[in-house]
């Protein structure tokens, strides 16, 4: 059948109800990206389809058609980790919205794909969640192009010294100088060089490393409010926000 596709892996990101029976749902594959499906039916009190297509669940999925939405035709369930506590439920859906609004359709992300398979088995196990979101923001950043190097200062071309300070701008990175673009000001350089070491254990690596993350994904959301951040306000004295 033209334009069908058999048992591919994926996950759903976001569903919504489209017409009177059935489901739009966004979907984060392995081979084609993120995509739209219409599960015909789906939104029936009948069909199996609406508690199968739930977040975070391994699927594998068919389908048809050659437009941009394109019907289910299969799912098959794979077991797969559970997000049990609130606040990895919550860092999931955080993350799910970031898929959904800024990865571009049909761009194929098999390594992201792979780092979220690994950021779903982790939120499950640990209650750092911090650590845990901020090395799949930076996955995300580097399969968009927008990653960056810790301890190299863009706008000189040399590395970052312990004992200085140094600025964020999303659309260059690292830098010595603040220009129109820099959103963060005054960053230890002892604090880059331990994030460029990959050390997320200390709580002003944390710190930094998730301001930066703030204004990266704000830049790129272009001003769009993620709904999932408003979720942690209820998790009055829990110190793992996104």
């Amino acid at each position: 059948m033209k334009g069908a596709e058999q048992q591919e892996p994926a996950y759903v990101v976001h569903r919504r109800a489209w017409r009177e029976t059935s489901l739009m749902v966004d979907v984060f594959t392995l081979n084609h990206g993120r995509m739209t499906l219409i599960a015909r039916g789906a939104n029936s009190a009948k069909s199996p389809l609406k508690a199968q297509l739930q977040p975070f669940q391994p699927l594998m999925l068919d389908w048809t058609g050659r437009g941009d939405l394109k019907t289910l035709t299969q799912v098959d369930v794979r077991p797969g980790p559970a997000l049990k506590r609130t606040a990895s439920l919550y860092s999931g859906l955080y993350l799910n919205e970031l898929l959904q609004r800024i990865l571009p359709a049909a761009d194929p992300h098999p390594t992201l794909f792979a780092a979220y398979i690994d950021v779903l088995a982790e939120l499950s196990e640990t209650t750092e969640i911090e650590p845990v979101l901020r090395r799949f923001e930076l996955a995300f950043a580097a399969a968009l192009g927008v990653d960056f190097a810790w301890d190299l200062a863009t706008d000189t071309g040399r590395s970052v010294e312990p004992g200085q300070e140094y600025c964020y701008d999303p659309e260059q990175g690292i830098v010595a100088t603040p220009g129109p673009g820099t959103r963060l000001q005054h960053l230890p350089g002892d604090v880059l060089l331990a994030l460029a070491d990959g050390d997320l254990a200390s709580e002003s690596g944390r710190r930094l490393a998730k301001r930066v993350m703030r204004v990266l994904f704000d830049f790129l959301l272009q001003g769009r409010p993620l709904h999932s951040r408003s979720l942690f306000s209820h998790l009055r004295g829990e110190r793992h926000e996104s």
